[in-house]
């Protein structure tokens, strides 16, 4: 692509960068093809290299989980605490969630934040043990009953509804919903406009 960078004006980059966060991985991949870019890697990697590539031209590429953080074939994870986690051993299934309410206890449940963690340790080349994940896990959900966290700014859902439902605490569901896709499709074309300038 023999363009000049940045593709868009400043003011362009920005309403991108608001309607892109409604996007879908679908329509992120897509975008991603259009401009010759890897579509690998989960939402906000996507939105990050097609941003990175419109304002500079340079490319971020898919970040690899080094070999230290990843089990080894025919390798098996005991669910132990001092075990470590690793890509390809962790799980979502009832024994690790009973495991896991035993380390922690019966108010454990699968959040965002946790897998985060476990993703940047994994990243870092730091794969954590059962017992340090359960030890962050109930420092944070004590840490965020204390302080309302809001959800991330790629989860556009729910922030539209937590916003919808502020302004309109009435509302029923199907309002919420129409309103969403509304203003998901709203946003989606606006960003597309951006995008066939580009392309």
């Amino acid at each position: 692509m023999n363009k000049k960078f940045p593709l868009l004006s400043k003011a362009e980059q920005a309403d991108l960068s608001k309607s892109i966060l409604f996007f879908n991985m679908q329509e992120l991949r897509r975008m991603c093809e259009g401009l010759q870019l890897p579509s690998k890697g989960k939402k906000m990697a996507l939105i990050t290299r097609i941003m990175t590539f419109i304002e500079t031209g340079k490319i971020v590429l898919e970040q690899e989980i080094p070999a230290i953080s990843r089990i080894k074939e025919g390798q098996k994870i005991p669910l132990e605490s001092q075990a470590k986690i690793l890509f390809g051993s962790f799980k979502n299934d009832a024994a690790t969630r009973a495991f896991f309410k035993k380390l922690i206890g019966e108010h454990f449940h699968y959040t965002a934040f946790g897998v985060d963690w476990i993703s940047e340790r994994w990243f870092a080349g730091n794969p954590p043990t059962y017992k340090e994940f359960a030890i962050f896990w109930q420092q944070e959900y004590e840490a965020r009953k204390k302080t309302k966290i809001p959800p991330k700014k790629e989860w556009a859902l729910l922030n539209f509804v937590a916003a919808y439902l502020k302004k309109f605490p009435t509302a029923e569901r199907e309002e919420v919903v129409t309103a969403w896709k509304q203003e998901r499709a709203q946003q989606v074309e606006r960003g597309m406009v951006l995008l066939r300038k580009i392309l």
